[in-house]
This record gives structure tokens, C-alpha cells and sequence, in this order.
């Protein structure tokens, strides 16, 4: 399909883009409080992959809010005068989005958090203190001293985050605003602090800086509807005090439903985004999980935007407008919307965003593809395995000028990648496969499969370097953490599966019911039960944890997961194990209770699928650091076949491997 508008120019007031391209706001945390040359060089590798317009991650107006970047850490005006001359010389224009959590942040001094009313945050959980007269002064012109700060550092404009259920959104909310004075009741006078924070803003800046809002229904039940945000705008727009509106979904009573993961579809903000876009007089930027330049232009081209944000999109491939216009979209590594390296990332242990399908986020200028190293001398590099690892170590290895040979023992590649798209709503994280696959095979990777090689015949093959991404395999000893010396008794019955038997299987087998026990508390879980339900299984799920699927909350996967299987006949077991399987159901047992006493009861199961850790496979790499030991050959070991873990650790390994050679 041609592009008809995306990669044209746009004005937002006074502001000229190249193209319609947007990144909007995203946390990274790359600079922990402040900009940092890490974060420097991620939007500077955007920048030169050819974007219109970034709006740089939130930015604290005030101490009672601190941000991943805060107006009021010392010398971070001279950083963002570095981060402006980085990407200036490659036309993005940048925008900073200003912020205030309101209730959703603790201030600094560890003192209760500012809001509208004194309604505590979903997530923060603590009772805020509502605003004063004069507390409301300090934090308008926090907003105005801050934006007026952002045009003296050579910024283009600012964006006011109105969305999302922060400080503005809450005075606006009739769920968050219980107020009854001047900025409580009515809509005008719930409206009233945004309005005086976008006009003091625009009163702050010169007329050739460019002032936004982003703006969002929230989904509550009494909260704001699109109606309402539609009345906001044109309030707004009235007066001329804004130059562009971002459009977004959803807060933290909906917070799955701010940064969709795979199981949405794409573009699905734009049944509540494309009436407000349309109703807006200035142009309006829209969201929600586009990853393609074709994807953006539709939403254009049928009148449903001006500008569309492929913001992970970029997260996953920084040239991906590059390499569109020159003719090669298929070359652009895939975002697959799982949400674990990017929110997942910043809502993990690292609170740090990084990327599944890109380890580059915040080493850019050492680990992005544009900054390889070409070897010095090429080399003859073997790598055993084409799961993801695998492929990703044979990719880099050939950009950097190496002979690559890829043996997969199996008849494809892609690895358990392949199984796991099987799984219902996962489908897309075979994308990130199919797009290695391409690589390798486009820079000549001498790709062998139905190869299973031995020790004797890698050492016959003579290479210089070898890369072990053998995977692993499903551990099926019955053995859960909680309780590591009790396995589970009849865990050998031929009615329990691995997730791998489940999915593999063809024609699926009928089951009225179903026991999942899962011991890790990642998507597999999800996966089987979803896969049992879907063939009208009843499913009990038990689990050592807490919560379920606990490892995928931060990716914004859990809740959807038990919204759908909530349809079907699903009951959850927490604080549970299984103690015995019999052969048509399962004795369970609270997990705080030992075995032979009361509290044991059973649940009926023609099937029974245990998850735990996986087993790597390390025969061959066993034996291989015994084969050439003293031979100068160089040997690592990759991806699960070094531990079982998850992809963004499997992707990160292969790549720095491929480096390494």
C-alpha cells in the first residue's frame, strides 16, 4: 500500500513536523531521576530513524510529585540542552510532557500526596491532602515555571498531562473531586485548575512554543466519559489555548487498558479516541498499539487523526521510519505487545524499561545494530539451536561479517517460540520468530535444519567460535517449591501433561475437566488454562503463589487473563498444591497446611497439566567443554540452555554472543 499522509509535514501551532510520526510520553526511568547520557542516546537513535516528534517521558513540575525526570534535580537544564543539540541536527522535534501524580505519588518529604479531595489513589493507597487555595497557586505556577524553563533549554513545546487519572484529571473526575467550592460540582468548575494550568502556560511561553494536553476517557463508572473529555477540549480549543490534543484511554482503574498488551487488538483506543480526535479543532494525535507506517496512514487517511504514536513500535526498532520510506518494512523488528521489557520492565525488580524483542534500550551506542563493530577478521561461527537465542546470536554474528552456520535439529526454527504461539491471544509472539528467521536467512546464514549434531561432529566441522542455544525441556517431577521434598504422588499417570503436550496436541482431545498447576507463575499458566477453557473444560488452577500469574501483573497481562477465563468454568486455587493425582481428580491442600492433616479436599480432573522451571539442556554443552578444551575454540552457552528463563533474557543473550565472537 503507498503512503498517502504519515510521512508528510503537519503544523501543531506554530510548530512545523516532518511527518506525522509520533513517540508520546513513556516512562523509561533510563536516567533514574533525571536525563543521563543513556537516555540521551535512546531518543537520539529515534531521532536519527527518521521520527517527527517525540514528548519526552513525564517531568515533575514540583517536589510533592517526584518523576523518573524532575524539573527540580540541580544541572538537568544543561542535560536537556544536550539531549536537544543530539537530536536537532536529524529534524525531530521534541516535546516535554509536564506532570503532576496527584494522588498517585508520594511527595519527597514522605508527607501525604496532593489532590482535589482527600480520595486515596487505587495504587498509591494513601489518604491525600486536598488542596488549598494556595496549594493550587503553587503547583499553576510550578506548571507555568517549568514550561517556561523547557523553551529556554531549546525544546518545541510542551504537552500538560491531563490524562490517565493525574492531578488534573482528578480535579475533573466526579470520582476523584468531591470539592464544593469554586473548583468542585459542576463540570466548569471541576474544569477550572486545568484550565488555569493551561493558561498559565500559555501565558509562560512565547508564541512560537508549541502547548498541548493529553487527555482520556477513564472507563469508571461515574468517572469521565469521552463526552466529558470532548467538553474539555473544546473548552480549551475556545479560548485558544492549546495547540494539539493527545488522545489516550483509560487510568489506574483500568490500568491494563493504558499500554494493551498482545491480547488487544490493533487500534483498540480508537472507539473512544477517534470521536474525540474528530471533534477536536486543532489536529489531534491518537494511540493505540499501531505498529506499522501503513497501520498509521489508514487512521489518518479515514479522518480519525492528524497524527498517529508508534511508541513501543519504536521502542522495539528506532529505524523503523527508515526503513519503511526506503522500501524494506519487512526488515523492521516487530513490537509483539507483550509488555515484559517495556512496562513490565519499569514495574519490575530492574524498574528500568527495557525491550523483549531490542536488549539495546539504553545502550544504544553500544548495542544497537547501527553501532556493531565489524569484525577485524571474519570467522567460521556455529550456532547450535534456532530458537530465539539462537537465531538472534547467528543474526548479529552475520551483520558483523562472520561465516555463520545454523544447525536446528528440528524441521523449522523458532524454537518453543512456535509453542507458544499456539497458546489463545498469543499468536503475535511468533512474529518476532518469523522476523529472525528472515534476518538470518537475508544475511546469508547458512541455515541447516533437521541437523542434530553431536559433539564429534562440531568438533569435525572445525569452527572458530561456537554458540550452544540448545533450549530446554519441560520439568515434569511433580516437585513444587513450596514443598520441595513431597512431589507430587501420581504425577507419572498418563492423564498429566506438560503445557508443551497440551498445545502440541492435534486435534485437541475433549475434557470436561481439568487441573493446571502451575509452579512458576509466568503466561504458561495462563496459556493452558486459557487452551482448556476454550474447549469447555471446567479448570481448577492452583498455585504455590499469592496471586496468579503474578510474573505477568507488571506486562499488564494478569487481570485481562482472569477477565476472560471468568466467561468459562474457571476456578482459582490460591496458596495451593497439589497433593496427589488420582486417576480422575486431583487432592488438594491449602499450601500453609501440612500433609495427613485436615484442610485436604479434591477436584475432578480428566486431565492434569503441570508447569514448573524448565530443565536446560546441557548435555551437549557438557561435553562439548570437554571435546574442546585446549583447542582455542570459544564456547558459550546461551538462552535457556544456560538457565531457563523467559525471551527478553533469552533475546539479550543471543545478542550479546553474536557480539562476543
Amino acid at each position: 500500500m503507498s503512503l498517502t499522509h504519515i510521512h508528510t509535514p503537519v503544523k501543531l501551532g506554530p510548530v512545523e513536523l516532518k511527518n506525522r510520526v509520533v513517540r508520546t510520553a513513556h516512562a523509561t526511568n533510563l536516567g533514574g531521576g533525571t536525563l543521563n547520557d543513556a537516555l540521551i542516546g535512546y531518543h537520539r537513535a529515534r531521532a536519527e530513524g527518521g521520527v517527527g516528534l517525540s514528548i519526552i517521558e513525564i517531568l515533575s513540575v514540583h517536589p510533592t510529585t517526584p518523576a523518573t525526570l524532575n524539573v527540580f534535580v540541580p544541572g538537568i537544564g544543561d542535560a536537556y540542552r544536550k539531549l536537544v543539540e543530539a537530536v536537532r541536527p536529524h529534524g525531530m522535534k521534541l516535546f516535554q510532557q509536564l506532570w503532576h501524580g496527584g494522588h498517585n505519588a508520594l511527595p519527597l518529604d514522605g508527607s501525604p500526596p496532593w489532590s482535589a479531595s482527600d480520595v486515596p489513589s487505587p495504587t498509591i493507597g494513601v489518604t491525600p491532602v486536598p488542596m488549598t487555595r494556595a496549594m493550587i497557586d503553587e503547583i499553576v505556577a510550578a506548571y507555568a515555571s517549568t514550561a517556561r524553563q523547557c523553551e529556554e533549554w531549546g525544546l518545541d513545546g510542551v504537552e500538560i498531562h491531563c490524562a490517565h487519572g493525574y492531578l488534573p484529571a482528578q480535579f475533573l473526575s466526579p470520582n476523584a473531586n468531591r470539592r464544593r467550592d469554586e473548583y468542585g460540582g459542576s463540570f466548569e468548575n471541576r474544569l477550572r485548575f486545568m484550565r488555569e494550568v493551561v493558561e498559565a502556560v500559555r501565558a509562560a511561553v512565547s508564541a512560537s512554543f508549541a502547548v498541548g494536553v493529553r487527555v482520556a476517557p477513564d472507563l469508571s463508572a461515574g468517572g469521565l466519559s469521552v463526552e466529558d473529555v470532548q467538553r474539555a477540549v473544546a473548552a480549551l480549543e475556545e479560548r485558544q489555548l492549546i495547540d494539539f490534543v493527545d488522545v489516550s484511554l483509560g487510568d489506574y482503574h483500568a490500568f491494563p487498558k493504558l499500554i494493551g498488551a498482545m491480547h488487544e487488538p490493533l487500534g483498540y483506543e480508537m472507539p473512544t479516541s477517534a470521536p474525540i480526535a474528530r471533534a477536536a479543532r486543532t489536529p489531534a494525535i491518537v494511540t493505540g498499539r499501531f505498529r506499522t507506517l501503513e497501520e498509521a496512514d489508514q487512521v489518518i487517511r479515514l479522518g480519525d487523526a492528524d497524527l498517529v504514536a508508534l511508541t513501543r513500535a519504536h521502542i522495539a526498532d528506532p529505524d523503523l521510519v527508515k526503513k519503511t520510506l526506503a522500501g524494506h518494512p519487512e526488515q523492521v523488528r516487530p513490537c509483539i505487545a507483550c509488555n515484559q521489557g517495556c512496562v513490565g520492565g519499569l514495574l519490575g525488580p530492574a524498574a528500568r524499561m527495557g525491550c523483549t524483542v531490542n536488549p539495546a534500550i539504553g545502550l544504544e551506542d553500544t548495542l544497537e545494530d547501527a553501532r556493531l563493530v565489524a569484525a577485524a577478521t571474519p570467522r567460521k561461527v556455529l550456532v547450535v539451536g534456532g530458537g530465539p537465542a539462537g537465531m538472534e546470536a547467528a543474526r548479529v554474528a552475520a551483520l558483523r561479517g562472520h561465516h555463520v552456520t545454523l544447525a536446528e535439529a528440528s524441521i523449522d526454527l523458532g524454537g518453543s517460540l512456535r509453542i507458544a504461539a499456539r497458546a489463545p491471544q498469543r499468536h503475535g509472539i511468533a512474529d518476532i520468530a518469523v522476523w529472525l528467521e528472515q534476518e538470518v536467512y537475508r544475511l546469508g546464514v547458512d541455515v541447516r535444519l533437521s541437523t542434530y549434531l553431536s559433539a564429534d561432529d562440531i568438533c569435525g566441522m572445525a569452527p572458530d567460535a561456537v554458540i550452544l542455544a540448545t533450549g530446554s525441556m519441560p520439568r515434569m517431577d511433580g516437585v513444587q517449591l513450596s514443598h520441595p521434598g513431597e512431589p507430587i504422588a501420581g504425577i507419572d499417570r498418563p492423564q498429566v501433561l506438560s503445557s508443551w503436550d497440551l498445545l502440541l496436541e492435534r486435534p485437541p482431545r475433549a475434557v470436561k475437566s481439568a487441573v493446571v498447576i502451575d509452579d512458576v507463575g509466568h503466561y504458561e499458566g495462563i496459556a493452558a488454562a486459557e487452551h482448556l477453557v476454550a474447549q469447555g473444560a471446567e479448570v481448577h488452577f492452583v498455585t504455590r503463589h499469592t496471586a496468579f500469574a503474578h510474573q505477568m501483573e507488571a506486562a499488564l497481562s494478569a487481570e485481562p487473563a482472569l477477565q476472560r477465563l471468568a466467561r468459562g468454568r474457571f476456578t482459582l486455587h490460591l496458596r495451593t498444591r497439589a497433593l496427589a493425582i488420582g486417576h480422575d481428580d486431583v487432592e488438594l491442600l491449602p499450601g500453609f497446611l501440612p500433609a495427613g492433616g485436615p484442610g485436604a479436599f479434591r477436584v475432578p480432573a480428566d486431565r492434569v497439566v503441570f508447569i514448573s522451571h524448565n530443565q536446560p539442556n546441557r548435555d551437549l554443552a557438557n561435553e562439548l567443554a570437554d571435546a574442546l578444551a585446549g583447542s582455542g575454540i570459544a564456547l558459550q552457552v546461551v538462552g535457556d540452555a544456560n538457565s531457563p528463563r523467559f525471551l527478553p533474557v533469552a533475546i539479550r543473550e543471543g545478542r550479546l554472543a553474536g557480539m562476543a565472537v
